[in-house]
């Protein structure tokens, strides 16, 4: 399975893009609701290319080019999820004879060419007279005989070559390239993520959305002890997020005058505990605004001193939402590889600062004691249900989209 598309080297062009659905076939009655969610997304995505027509059939999707450059689709569709993988290929009529042609063009046409290779064929139209494996038979043979210094090598080929002989038309074809795969955004419900302008979290809000929630950020910035840029880099983080749902809405939360009494009221050992809490509860309350059934964070067991488990556990009881942590078993080099993948890498390093590191004590504790930290919260508690309600209701919402660059480039 290809990850990465070839360059666009063929002496003729593909006729249609194959797209394929991974675990989506396995849910039964409420099949059809995810294939449609799926299919309305990369009609969305299809959008600037008006002469790609879409054609449905038994849970794939045929997208006809009509002349429109592959690379130009496969970039609408590396930015949908709940697909598994898709194939750009030449279409033939269900003649064998077609087919065994198709084939030799196919493979003459490859630069460089292969030294080797064999047939694969997928026979779903059980009305051609012909059966798999004879088909296969047949047209390697055909290939043998026409192209000269092929070998087959079932084992390890250069080119595998794939013919589909579906209801109306057979698809000839050799590279499948790998999907987002999971869900259709939204099609699990909604959830709020906590988006700091670190490595860690713009992916995991990925993962979310690659598990269908449709995701909107929430950030905390604590001005002027936090820069304009900091505040423009997470911007810049959601707007590499909206290619996967645009537009992606994001919610400044002010975070200063909590800081700032927490730092001078609680203590030290326990203030990054108490702030994390805090954060949870003002996300719930958006939560409840936005209508969001669970909060997405970006923590890794044992990356930092907030991240033990024991301070997991102390962090998480302030709330009753559902706390979603898709990264919290990988190691730093898998998430810096989903990273790049996404492309949230390099604006994520870059040094601007976030509240969460402007007051980071020297000697925070890793072993917090929940009836402590809940103490020093009650006596906070007089300004702190005040302060919180008014975090919330100073919130400001933007909508982010990838088209947004423009705007952005002053800062970067």
């Amino acid at each position: 399975m290809e990850k990465n598309r070839q360059q666009e080297d063929w002496k003729t062009p593909p006729d249609v893009v194959i797209v394929r659905f991974g675990e989506l076939m396995l849910k039964g009655r409420n099949r059809h609701r995810f294939i449609r969610s799926v299919n309305d997304q990369i009609r969305n995505a299809m959008i600037p290319y008006p002469d790609v027509t879409i054609q449905e059939e038994h849970g794939r999707l045929y997208l006809v080019l009509n002349g429109t450059a592959f690379s130009k689709v496969a970039e609408g569709l590396d930015k949908v999820f709940g697909i598994a993988n898709y194939s750009p290929a030449w279409i033939t009529e269900l003649d064998l004879k077609a087919i065994q042609e198709s084939a030799v063009r196919l493979i003459e046409a490859s630069d460089p060419r292969p030294a080797t290779f064999k047939v694969t064929v997928r026979r779903a139209n059980k009305r051609f007279p012909y059966d798999s494996q004879e088909v296969g038979r047949e047209v390697g043979g055909y290939v043998l005989q026409s192209v000269e210094g092929l070998k087959v090598d079932v084992h390890s080929p250069e080119m595998d070559v794939r013919v589909e002989i579906r209801d109306r038309h057979a698809y000839v074809f050799t590279t499948v390239i790998e999907g987002n795969r999971g869900y259709p955004l939204g099609s699990n419900g909604k959830a709020l993520l906590m988006l700091s302008g670190g490595i860690d979290s713009p992916v995991a809000g990925w993962l979310g959305m690659r598990r269908g929630l449709e995701i909107e950020a929430v950030h905390f910035h604590s001005y002027p002890y936090t820069s304009e840029r900091a505040k423009q880099k997470v911007i810049e983080l959601s707007r590499i997020l909206s290619q996967y749902a645009n537009p992606f809405t994001l919610h400044l939360v002010s975070f200063t005058e909590i800081q700032t009494k927490l730092k001078e009221q609680c203590p030290e050992s326990i203030l990054i505990t108490v702030m994390r809490r805090i954060m949870l509860r003002i996300c719930s309350k958006l939560a409840e605004r936005r209508h969001a059934s669970a909060i997405v964070t970006g923590e890794n067991l044992g990356q930092v001193a907030s991240q033990t488990l024991a301070s997991l556990n102390v962090i998480g009881r302030a709330t009753e939402l559902p706390l979603l942590r898709p990264l919290i078993t990988m190691d730093k080099l898998e998430i810096i590889r989903h990273a790049e993948q996404i492309g949230t890498y390099s604006t994520s390093i870059l040094p601007y600062e976030d509240c969460c590191t402007i007051f980071l004590p020297k000697s925070p504790t890793t072993n917090p004691s929940l009836s402590r930290v809940e103490q020093a919260e009650r006596k906070m508690e007089e300004w702190l249900e005040e302060e919180m309600e008014k975090a919330v209701l100073s919130v400001e919402t933007m909508r982010v989209s990838w088209q947004d660059k423009d705007k952005l480039d002053e800062y970067f």
